[in-house]
């Protein structure tokens, strides 16, 4: 596949953000020359607007199983999340004042759930196994009467484990609690449907899955709980006023039809791409720990920890390759990812993590760049 990637070949940051891909260039700059008519206007120019606005829509539904009537367009994943965590309140308050979440969220659920304690709330953060899982019990265990929502995410960023959400919604369901499940990683990258999955709320990220940043979905089922964050004209079936942002959200629908194409047999591709990595990192002759579970993970995501030694050293080490750490350096002080540390992962272990993470337009030829250039930088740092 052609890609614009080539001059940076050893990109392995997907799981940060992704290229935009070639359909959904072509797309945006379509409708920015040609499709600039407001939605909302009963003109020519508008009702051309309007009938791009829900092809865009019927695209985004298509990829998740949901109806068009069930998605509306965000600025993003932490705006949806916001929705979610702070709409669920404002719909279900005073009488449900609880909230359940987990220890590895993304901060666009963690912050806004902290928010709510702030303000009176009451939040449970579940806590995971080695492999980053969620036991269900667990959630069932903190479940009251006073519970308005359960948000966790299907598939964690950091490492890549996939969560058992369809339990999840089992248990919810017996005590009619709704559920919100944050899907950036995963949409696009497995298959997502919101029915097999039975939850209420799904978050979209845009620049997860090859569209622009600024562009997001947010999907309700119909009849679920939601309380209006922002109040305007009424667009988005009123519940995300403001004219809407068309190239944006086509870039967004021409990305989830791209993101869908053989999308089974790209996850099988990348999930043999990703073991050839390990591989090819174990043959490096180095102690290494992998994270997570390989048999229940993002095919694209690999988190692996060279013992006793920092993970940005290394890519200081390697400029060419593009990743991301499990440590962030700050002036006198080193910050484990809340992530790692909740999976109970050792402090040494933890600072030597890479997150290596692939995508559509990842060859094997980026994987042996890649694992060569760790090679080269393991190399120079034990010579230091």
């Amino acid at each position: 596949m052609k890609t614009d990637l080539k001059k940076n070949r050893l990109y392995f940051d997907y799981n940060a953000t992704t290229p935009i891909a070639s359909p959904v260039t072509d797309a945006i700059c379509d409708a920015v020359k040609n499709i600039w008519g407001n939605p909302s206007s009963a003109h020519g120019l508008g009702v051309r607007a309007r009938e791009t606005l829900e092809a865009a829509r019927t695209k985004v539904a298509a990829l998740i199983g949901a109806k068009p009537a069930g998605v509306f367009f965000t600025s993003g994943g932490t705006e949806s999340n916001n929705t979610a965590i702070l709409g669920v309140a404002r719909a279900l308050s005073p009488k449900a004042r609880h909230i359940i979440t987990s220890q590895i969220e993304h901060p666009s659920v963690m912050s806004p759930a902290i928010h709510l304690m702030e303000q009176g709330w009451d939040v449970s953060f579940v806590g995971v196994d080695g492999k980053g899982l969620v036991d269900p019990s667990d959630i069932e265990k903190v479940i009251r009467p006073d519970t308005a929502l359960i948000s966790l995410m299907l598939a964690n960023n950091e490492v890549g484990t996939i969560e058992p959400i369809s339990e999840i919604t089992r248990i919810a369901s017996r005590h009619n609690v709704p559920v919100h499940t944050d899907a950036a990683q995963a949409v696009g990258k497995i298959p997502v449907d919101v029915s097999v999955l039975g939850v209420d709320y799904l978050t979209i990220a845009g620049h997860k899955l090859y569209a622009p940043k600024g562009i997001g979905a947010f999907f309700v089922k119909e009849g679920a709980p939601f309380g209006q964050l922002l109040f305007g004209a009424g667009q988005e079936m009123g519940r995300r006023p403001g004219t809407e942002p068309v190239p944006l959200a086509v870039g967004l629908g021409a990305a989830c039809e791209f993101a869908g194409q053989g999308l089974e047999d790209e996850a099988r591709r990348q999930g043999r791409l990703r073991e050839r990595f390990y591989e090819g990192i174990l043959g490096l002759g180095r102690p290494v720990v992998r994270h997570g579970d390989p048999a229940n993970s993002l095919p694209n995501t690999l988190s692996i920890s060279f013992v006793g030694l920092q993970g940005a050293k290394i890519l200081e080490a390697a400029p060419g390759l593009m990743a991301s750490t499990g440590a962030a350096c700050h002036a006198r002080s080193v910050s484990i990812s809340h992530v790692l540390s909740a999976m109970g992962i050792e402090r040494d272990v933890a600072m030597g993590t890479l997150r290596l993470s692939l995508g559509r337009f990842t060859s094997e030829e980026d994987v042996d760049g890649a694992v060569s250039a760790i090679g080269e930088a393991l190399r120079g740092i034990k010579k230091a």
